[in-house]
């Protein structure tokens, strides 16, 4: 989020993690509704804290301020910019699957993530910052890709998301 008033959304963050299993584990939920420069600071805590490889970031609606704000906090952060080109229900579909297969684990609580994901209605007007955060975290992972080690994934589309 490019604000952080009492209308602001949230600003998604969600760690998560590739188990040598194959399977995808969410580590945590550190979404906040915080200034630019305070999430930044959030997320940058979670990656040291998480020992993370990099930060992936939806830039559609921030464009440049999100790589300039996380390197204002950590010049040096590794950093991938995603750009949404398909809806939520399309990218969240394959994600989905992957929590029908059992190839998805939380550790921990997420009481918020979970009640976003249950209560998503595609094409609603609120956005799910932390289901949003959660669905680019595991696709970055590389989970949702067919690879040798990995089962394919129907990306079928499907009326809900049904997690």
């Amino acid at each position: 989020a490019v604000t952080s008033g009492e209308d602001s959304d949230e600003t998604g963050i969600v760690v998560a993690g590739r188990g040598a299993d194959g399977h995808g584990y969410i580590l945590k939920d550190a979404t906040c509704k915080l200034s630019p420069l305070e999430w930044a600071k959030r997320a940058v805590y979670q990656f040291d804290e998480w020992a993370a490889d990099r930060i992936v970031a939806e830039v559609n609606n921030g464009g440049d301020l999100v790589e300039a704000t996380l390197r204002a906090v950590r010049l040096t952060i590794p950093y991938e910019a995603v750009h949404a080109s398909r809806g939520k229900r399309v990218r969240a579909e394959p994600v989905s699957a992957l929590y029908e297969q059992g190839r998805i684990h939380h550790v921990g609580l997420f009481d918020a993530l979970e009640d976003q994901m249950c209560n998503y209605v595609p094409d609603a007007v609120d956005s799910p910052d932390r289901l949003d955060a959660m669905v680019w975290a595991v696709t970055a992972l590389g989970l949702t890709v067919q690879t040798e080690e990995l089962v394919a994934v129907d990306i079928t589309p499907r009326r809900r998301i049904g997690v």
